[in-house]
């Protein structure tokens, strides 16, 4: 069995998408959300003598790098960071339109805190107000990637895997 350990169900959300985008068969493979990066140790002695990768974002990439070393792909920011930059956020707001949402995103950006910030900055933001829309998010974003654009720590740490 092989194992990617994930800091949250979010993260394992986008993984699973980007396997059925790249047509990549998930058997034998577990990805697995350990609640945070400060739990990778643990999450990690759980799976000794098994294929172990890790996905996680920039901020926690020192708890990861400790246990898996080279096993570990970051998110340059942190998933969403990862999408909107491969979309383009014209590409995530064509999404949002077609999901019924880009009017609240405009709400959003109309408020006096985020009025005038880089749209990729509002995207990422918004995405993170609500874990739901997060939840809800990831696979159409996901989707809407052409194999090539898929992140690079998102296609790799699935090939170290696979």
């Amino acid at each position: 069995m092989a194992v990617v350990l994930v800091e949250g169900i979010t993260d394992r959300i986008a993984l699973e998408a980007v396997a059925g985008r790249l047509g990549l068969d998930l058997a034998g493979v577990a990805i697995v959300p350990i609640g945070g990066a400060q739990a990778i140790a643990r999450a990690a002695a759980g799976y000794e003598g098994e294929r172990v990768a890790g996905l996680c974002d920039a901020g926690e990439e020192r708890w990861f790098r400790r246990v898996l070393g080279d096993a570990t792909f970051v998110c340059v920011d942190d998933l969403e960071d990862e999408l909107i930059r491969a979309l383009g956020p014209e590409g995530v707001e064509e999404i949002l339109a077609t999901e019924g949402d880009l009017t609240t995103f405009r709400t959003f950006q109309n408020q006096p805190a985020w009025r005038g910030r880089p749209v990729a900055a509002q995207l990422r933001r918004w995405f993170h107000a609500s874990d739901q829309r997060r939840m809800r998010y990831l696979a159409p974003l996901v989707e809407a990637l052409e194999p090539e654009r898929i992140p690079p720590p998102l296609a790799n740490v699935l090939a170290a895997v696979a």
